[in-house]
């Protein structure tokens, strides 16, 4: 079993384990709170055996903001506690990553937002970079709406892409997602740019475009530098009914494809890797259950003999 296992910000295992300073600007929320937090989540992912780790995308708070200034400052505020912070996940040989939330683009109409969707790249690449963050810490974006023209929605990422600091550029990589972007859309942001391709599992599922899962999947790896370890996203889709309210009561409702199940399906799993397979990369899991699922997976994987 080559591949390491991640899973993203909020931990399901331990009680009490918060992923970053949520409080509202009011109180003063700081970068500081944010690194004591990751400090004790290193500690249960060393106990736990888990490597890769996606840390919150509101990890330092308020960071961006243009109406709170006062919060621009913190990761020159905290370099040392950033350096010790990195220092230990280094020890632990734990990779860290960040993925700003669907809001940030680079490709939107209105140039405030790619303006914004800038400052975020950037912040979190600093992030990473304070963090002493190897090049697989990276920042994973979706390249967003297409806006009925999707040459000119590329040309947008391109121009903002240009604009990044030299630490966004080297840091972003971007994903295909479910709805507009497939893996050969990205993959002419990656040729325009050389920005390396995420490959996700359940949006290729639901938005395969012209190639195969196993096609696909090698196309997003080809992208990554050399020496550079590359990560796909792997998640089942949600299969249970659910429950709605109308009319004040509570009626079953088909389920969304597009939502991640709890736990991985393991055969499903299994059949990918086998499908990719000798390519190294490693998988950052998108399960609600996020690290009680890795650990449900990395069990379901050796008792049933799937790892390939």
């Amino acid at each position: 079993a080559g591949a390491l296992l991640g899973f993203a910000v909020k931990v399901a295992g331990r009680e009490g384990l918060k992923s970053n300073d949520a409080r509202r600007w009011q109180s003063g929320p700081h970068l500081r709170v944010s690194l004591g937090y990751l400090r004790d989540i290193l500690e249960y992912l060393d106990e736990i055996d888990v490597r890769m780790y996606r840390i919150s995308s509101d990890f330092v708070p308020y960071c961006t903001h243009p109406d709170l200034p006062q919060f621009h400052g913190q990761v020159a505020e905290c370099r040392d506690e950033l350096a010790e912070v990195g220092r230990r996940a280094a020890e632990l040989g734990i990779r860290l990553s960040l993925h700003p939330s669907q809001y940030v683009l680079l490709s939107a109409q209105d140039p405030a937002i790619n303006a914004k969707g800038i400052a975020d790249v950037n912040a979190q690449a600093e992030l990473l970079d304070a963090l002493g963050a190897g090049p697989e810490g990276v920042v994973v974006l979706h390249l967003g709406g297409a806006y009925g023209d999707k040459d000119a929605a590329l040309r947008r990422y391109v121009d903002s892409f240009s604009r990044l600091s030299e630490s966004g550029r080297r840091r972003l990589v971007l994903e295909n997602d479910e709805t507009v972007y497939t893996v050969e859309d990205v993959y002419r942001a990656h040729e325009a740019t050389g920005v390396p391709l995420i490959f996700d599992h359940q949006h290729h599922l639901l938005n395969p475009g012209t190639l195969s899962m196993g096609d696909a999947a090698r196309r997003a790896l080809s992208t990554w530098p050399a020496g550079v370890m590359p990560k796909v996203h792997f998640s089942s889709p949600r299969l249970e009914s659910r429950t709605v309210t109308r009319g004040g009561r509570d009626v079953p409702a088909p389920p969304l494809l597009s939502q991640h199940a709890d736990y991985v399906h393991p055969w499903e799993f299994a059949a990918f890797l086998r499908e990719v397979h000798p390519l190294p990369f490693d998988v950052m899991l998108e399960a609600k259950m996020k690290d009680l699922a890795l650990l449900k997976l990395r069990e379901d994987m050796a008792k049933l003999r799937l790892w390939p």
